[in-house]
């Protein structure tokens, strides 16, 4: 799968609180999360970008408390992926649970300015920014964990892998 998306940049040590903050912790549902999005960067943050726009992070993106309703929101906002210099790692782990993709890309991630153009090949861990003419590469998810991604989210993957056995869905 390729994703292409006009890139929507934020800073470095964006907590899960910046994400979505704890008071709109109501629901799980993307479509309550999704316009909340970022509000407490920007209560309006969501409402300014369209579906398919690709979130470019700084350092530590997802730092502060573990919450799956962070990406959940993300995914709401119409974004499916994230690329970032480095991610918390608990954040990183529910992203892929949720079926968010996460592209560590290190000083690569200071070359996208906000509003450029991207085209992402994860299969072949590539990011190319067609605004500027230039791309990156990156390693190639795990086998394992494109398998969540493809499915969804870790629970429509065991969803399918327990059809497939015969087991309950």
């Amino acid at each position: 799968m390729t994703y292409k998306g006009k890139a929507r940049t934020v800073g470095d040590h964006i907590d899960t609180d910046a994400i979505i903050p704890a008071h709109l912790l109501v629901s799980s549902d993307p479509a309550v999360l999704g316009p909340k999005c970022m509000s407490g960067l920007d209560p309006d943050w969501a409402a300014k970008g369209e579906p398919g726009d690709v979130l470019v992070a700084g350092r530590n993106f997802g730092c502060g408390s573990s919450r799956e309703h962070a990406p959940i929101a993300i995914l709401g906002a119409g974004i499916r992926v994230v690329i970032a210099h480095s991610f918390a790692r608990i954040f990183y782990r529910n992203a892929f649970n949720t079926g968010l993709l996460l592209i560590e890309a290190g000083d690569d991630a200071a070359t996208i300015s906000d509003g450029d153009v991207l085209e992402i090949v994860p299969d072949q861990g590539v990011v190319r920014n067609l605004t500027k003419g230039t791309s990156f590469t990156y390693p190639p998810l795990p086998p394992h964990m494109a398998a969540i991604l493809g499915a969804g989210g870790l629970v429509p993957y065991v969803r399918e892998r327990l059809a497939a056995a015969g087991g309950a869905s």
